[in-house]
């Protein structure tokens, strides 16, 4: 169920402002899994519907249709965000470079708004290096905004302490059953934005959960909605993701209502701690 009405045009997305001054819809697109052949009419779908962010990664091999359905939307290019990602094995100084250049060129549409080292790959102990690279394009305007992804404060802590400077944003596996508030506060600690990556725990059993059922009943919409809405009401971004026209819709119309404390704290006792993605700590040697 959604909550807009009948006929009614795309909602209106709320921005989060960036600690470097650019801005993000709150709500935006993911397309893992998404085939590049497909991602065409898949993003177009996500774009009418209302979303300006969509996010992609080179590891998922669909920047071309993104780019090509970004550029076949009719949207002014600054009206939509895009986010890609450095892979693992992209990791380094040059590498690091290389690797954007590429992102860009497959994109196709000039500076990337936002790129994110995909993992921390400890092991590799190249992460700091491939962060002083984002610096470097980003001061030379080859992107606009740079930030990681799936780093823990001790990873945040270390960018910070060999350059002066942060990410502006931290994509992390986060959903109900691994609400993570430390790695949470810390961001909000340091001026960085937190972004959910499989917000709805797709594959754990939260859509199901009788807590989250019995909320979305209570409210008359979706246990996805109330997942979203959650996410939302603490300040995180996310990105889900889907193919089916009905649940990309409804993903982005979550805000025609609102949960109460009760509904809140429900939520914030279902956290289990329990991860579906690897474990950041030792991911990608």
């Amino acid at each position: 169920m959604t909550r807009s009405p009948e006929g009614a045009g795309p909602p209106a997305v709320p921005s989060v402002a960036l600690a470097d001054g650019a801005t993000l819809p709150q709500v935006g697109f993911g397309v893992y899994r998404v085939a590049d052949a497909a991602a065409d009419g898949i993003v177009a779908q996500a774009l009418e519907a209302g979303y300006r962010l969509v996010d992609t990664a080179r590891l998922y091999g669909n920047e071309a249709g993104v780019g090509r359905a970004v550029r076949a939307s009719g949207l002014p290019r600054g009206e939509v965000s895009v986010t890609t990602k450095v892979w693992n094995d992209d990791q380094g100084y040059e590498a690091t470079i290389r690797a954007v250049e590429a992102s860009s060129a497959r994109l196709g549409l000039g500076a990337p708004d936002l790129v994110l080292i995909h993992w921390p790959a400890p092991g590799q102990d190249l992460y700091v290096d491939s962060w002083r690279a984002l610096l470097d394009l980003r001061e030379a305007g080859q992107v606009r905004s740079v930030g990681v992804s799936n780093f823990q404060p001790a990873h945040l802590q270390r960018l910070a302490e060999a350059t002066g400077q942060t990410p502006v944003l931290n994509q992390v596996e986060l959903h109900p059953y691994l609400q993570q508030p430390q790695l949470r506060a810390f961001h909000a600690a340091h001026g960085i934005a937190t972004q959910a990556w499989s917000p709805l725990g797709r594959g754990s059993g939260v859509l199901e959960d009788p807590v989250v059922l019995d909320i979305a009943a209570r409210h008359g919409v979706g246990a996805a909605q109330v997942v979203l809405r959650w996410h939302l009401d603490l300040g995180t971004l996310v990105i889900p993701k889907s193919v089916t026209p009905e649940r990309i819709r409804s993903n982005i119309d979550v805000f025609g209502f609102a949960l109460d404390a009760q509904d809140h704290a429900r939520i914030a006792d279902l956290d289990r701690g329990e991860r579906l993605g690897p474990d950041p700590d030792t991911f990608g040697a």
